[in-house]
């Protein structure tokens, strides 16, 4: 991999930072709601030992973000980018979240182009998992030009497989 999966991003608006250790208050602010997580694939995130091996797992892929407000400073969430495959030449982005204030303002297709953007640079497909109970993002990835692709089960880090969709949206289609 010859390309950062953790530069800073911007627009007018927001700022994807690289996440750090000492983000872990201020990121379990926005996700100690249990909506953020009703139609995720583990609907207990919203639980603080749940969300610390959530937030650990985030550290570790040394590919996720907080997103931030540029105007209040607010952090409004947090994305990722993970699992390059140098043969097929994608990646996938995702473990997306926004606290319930951010939700219906269009921010997070603002925040998806930052990473397609910059992530179509170096590869040529982007494939996204998303919950097979997660209707928000299906709608939302689909209004991006996302195509469902496949059916898998994922375990995400420290938890349980569960089944998800795989989206997929190809640099050529990207505009």
């Amino acid at each position: 991999m010859n390309f950062s999966v953790q530069p800073v991003l911007e627009n007018e608006e927001f700022q994807l930072i690289p996440l750090q250790q000492g983000d872990f208050e201020s990121l379990y602010e926005v996700a100690s709601d249990p909506k953020v997580w009703e139609q995720h694939p583990n609907k207990d995130r919203y639980k603080k030992e749940v969300f610390e091996n959530f937030f650990t797992g985030a550290i570790e892929s040394k590919g996720a973000f907080k997103i931030m407000e540029k105007a209040t400073g607010d952090v409004l969430g947090s994305s990722r980018y993970y699992d390059f495959d140098k043969e097929d030449n994608h990646i996938f982005i995702g473990y997306t979240f926004y606290g319930t204030k951010s939700w219906g303002k269009g921010i997070n297709p603002q925040v998806k182009k930052l990473m397609l953007d910059y992530i179509f640079q170096y590869v040529d497909k982007v494939h996204f998992h998303i919950g097979k109970e997660n209707f928000r993002s299906q709608t939302a990835l689909e209004r991006l030009g996302g195509q469902k692709i496949a059916e898998e089960e994922v375990a995400y880090f420290g938890e349980p497989s569960r089944t998800n969709f795989v989206y997929e949206i190809k640099k050529e289609d990207w505009v």
